[in-house]
């Protein structure tokens, strides 16, 4: 880097430095400038090895590593994970256990898109699943977590995925509150966009928003493009990775996770020792130059990024791109500079950000607004949006630029063969808020996908519908056919969802395949739903929500937890005592078609028959929302702050207020009377010239005008490619 440029950026960032010091930023390994890719990085031997691997959907093939990895932990783990789980051969479930030994079925999780609703849902859920939390052990439903082969995330399902791993696979309530010692946890109430509150100019606003362009600029140094999804990704991972706390949130004492790479989750400890599922996240794909601003069809084609490869297994495409490498711009297979690769673009914080970039929905260029988040969150983005405008160049500002790996490869069915970038987005964009696609892909074979559904699908109260699952088997039935296993019957309509009450209980899906091997896996479907004992719901906010107390992320992390581990009871707003051997039954299930018998399979047990009768969905005989009493919808604020606090007073005060008020009319009217009688001796150029006075633009800036660091927003006159 240029040593005049580097003090200017420093001068933005509102840092003074001396001329001595400026070296050791340059030297340092633990800056927030490590979030910058390493360029020029000299490649593989590309004679013995390729930094591409092509297959055909017929011919689907996974990468080595994952392979070697699912099946070590398959072979050294699972089976002692399945016996804890299942509890022996007495268990209640009603099987012997031995005979499914070498047959236990290959398990996946979902969890979904949705901010950090979704991110504390999924949390939630998993915290029910985890045999370490003993009332979850207890209930029976603590094991299914210690079980999963594969784990996805899309969106704020990615961010928990991402913390999970980069804290080492803690307990859930240790990774998201903290545990006093070295987790200082997700610090939910520092907003993601304006930590220290409304006012962008206050002094640790400012220090944040220049760490994150500092970080920004670096990369865009590198000749990288950049966009808002560069510091959104380092908004997340001030929250979500494990170099922040409290203590040092407005400093640089920390890289804030700046130089963590998504391809070195394979040197964490936990998933050296095969403690962990092996995760994926996913993004879509905007095709290059469309500029689409709204939803996408199902048919641009869906990436899934492990932490061996940036991948598609859609049929269109079927190529994977070695991750460590995957900021180089390749032609056919070939690095376009020669042996000179990009390293570092991995960054774990951008590759959660591009899973989550749903800014192409939401910015209004011609407004100056960002719809959709609060006006202090859109007014703060699109502030550090417009500095990173004034001192590097963007492509396109409301994407995830990707240097395209796969340029010239499938040219007669993938969309952007020919292109130089690929435009990424939050893995919803196309309607499939689940991360469903990686766990249906026809190699790895699964069994039982588990879905964490944190969905808002419902605009008045924030519950899920089954949207997301309806276009993902939609698109399974048609575009990926020949690559992905079919979906299991489910309800045809986000309505019937709702009316049949599986949108609010625990349900199973494809119990009851009708071919051997079976054609679906069976699918657990954990929706977040108003609690079963009637008390106010807690869980059901706003996707853009992006400040939680920590009292609210409590119960919040409490109610869901409840919920999960405690089934639902027909007709009553009890919990059902069975339901951890009824989430056993259902995970085990399809080992029972694996055992080679001389006969028929093994039969389903008594209680497990008992269990899918409550839990399954059965096309053929459909249940009802009615078996669900008592439920309340409308979110309820459990902490309210600011304005909310205050409907709180008025409500419990409000005869009192009302008295107050009706004498305060009357007297503001013989007020009104007089000041009216008094104004009528003044002139209507007076009149009009207070009026004025008193009149101000309301536009999106001017009430920064005055503050000596105002900025005003500008739009981009770059929009071509690097």
């Amino acid at each position: 880097m240029n040593y005049h440029r580097l003090l200017r950026v420093l001068a933005i960032c509102g840092v003074t430095i001396v001329h001595t010091a400026v070296a050791q930023v340059i030297e340092s390994q633990d800056s927030v400038t490590d979030y910058a890719p390493n360029t020029n990085v000299q490649c593989p031997d590309l004679s013995t090895t390729s930094l591409i691997r092509v297959f055909t959907p017929q011919n689907q093939t996974l990468h080595p590593k994952e392979t070697e990895y699912v099946e070590t932990r398959a072979k050294d783990v699972l089976p002692d994970a399945w016996n804890a789980w299942l509890g022996g051969d007495d268990a209640r479930h009603g099987y012997n256990i031995s005979d499914f030994q070498g047959n236990f079925p290959k398990v996946g999780m979902a969890i979904p898109g949705g901010g950090l609703r979704a991110a504390l849902y999924g949390a939630g859920c998993l915290g029910a699943l985890d045999a370490r939390n003993d009332s979850a052990k207890a209930a029976g439903t603590g094991g299914l977590l210690q079980v999963t082969s594969y784990l996805t995330g899309l969106s704020g399902g990615s961010w928990i995925t991402g913390s999970l791993f980069f804290n080492n696979w803690p307990t859930i309530y240790d990774m998201v509150l903290g545990n006093g010692k070295d987790m200082d946890g997700w610090l939910l109430d520092f907003s993601l966009v304006t930590p220290d509150g409304i006012n962008l100019f206050s002094d640790m606003n400012q220090a944040f928003f220049g760490s994150l362009l500092w970080s920004v600029i670096a990369k865009a140094f590198k000749g990288i493009d950049t966009s808002m999804t560069d510091p959104w990704s380092r908004m997340i991972s001030y929250h979500f990775l494990n170099q922040t706390s409290r203590e040092n949130f407005f400093t640089n004492d920390s890289a804030h996770g700046a130089g963590q790479l998504w391809s070195n989750i394979p040197l964490i400890p936990a998933y050296q020792q095969h403690q962990t599922p092996f995760p994926i996240v996913v993004a879509d794909s905007r095709p290059v130059g469309s500029n689409l601003t709204t939803a996408l069809s199902l048919d641009p084609t869906v990436y899934e990024i492990s932490p061996l490869e940036f991948a598609s297994y859609d049929p269109s495409l079927s190529v994977g791109m070695n991750l460590t490498y995957a900021g180089t711009h390749l032609s056919n297979g070939k690095p376009e500079n020669g042996s000179a690769c990009v390293t570092g673009f991995d960054q774990a914080g951008f590759i959660m950000g591009t899973s989550a970039s749903l800014f192409n929905q939401l910015f209004d260029f011609a407004r100056n607004t960002i719809s959709s988040f609060s006006k202090t969150d859109g007014d703060g983005l699109l502030y550090v949006l417009s500095r990173q405008l004034r001192e590097v160049r963007t492509r396109a500002d409301d994407v995830a630029n990707w240097p395209n790996p796969f340029n010239g490869l499938k040219n007669s069915t993938f969309q952007d063969s020919d292109k130089t970038w690929l435009e990424l987005l939050d893995g919803s964009s196309n309607q499939e808020n689940v991360p469903y696609s990686p766990l249906f892909v026809n190699a790895r074979g699964l069994d039982v996908i588990v879905t964490i559904e944190g969905s808002a699908d419902d605009s008045v109260n924030n519950w899920p519908n089954g949207t997301g699952l309806l276009f993902t088997a939609l698109r399974q039935s048609t575009i990926l056919r020949a690559s992905h296993q079919q979906f299991p019957p489910i309800p045809q309509t986000p309505d019937a969802f709702i009316q049949t009450g599986v949108n609010s209980r625990p349900t199973f899906f494809g119990c009851d395949p009708k071919q051997s091997p079976p054609e679906y896996p069976l699918v657990i479907y954990l929706p977040n739903s108003p609690p079963i004992n009637g008390d106010d719901p807690v869980t059901n906010t706003q996707t853009f929500t992006l400040t939680y107390t920590r009292k609210h992320v409590s119960l919040f992390l409490s109610q869901v937890h409840n919920n999960i581990i405690s089934g639902f009871t027909p007709n009553a707003n009890t919990p059902d005592p069975n339901f951890g051997t009824c989430l056993q039954c259902a995970a085990i299930d399809r080992a029972r078609l694996k055992v080679n018998t001389t006969s028929s399979p093994i039969p389903r047990s008594a209680i497990c028959t008992q269990c899918f009768q409550q839990y399954c969905y059965d096309p053929l005989n459909p249940p009802s929302k009615i078996a669900l009493p008592g439920r309340k919808l409308a979110f309820v604020n459990p902490d309210p702050v600011g304005l909310d606090k205050l409907g709180g007073f008025f409500a419990k005060h409000k005869f009192a207020l009302i008295g107050g008020l009706a004498g305060l009319v009357a007297l503001l009217g013989a007020m009104i009377g007089g000041l009216i009688f008094w104004k009528k001796k003044k002139t209507n150029q007076q009149a009009y010239k207070r009026v004025n006075d008193f009149h101000e633009e309301d536009a999106p800036w001017k009430r920064y005008s005055d503050h000596p660091r105002a900025e005003s927003y500008e739009l981009p006159d770059h929009r071509g490619g690097y």
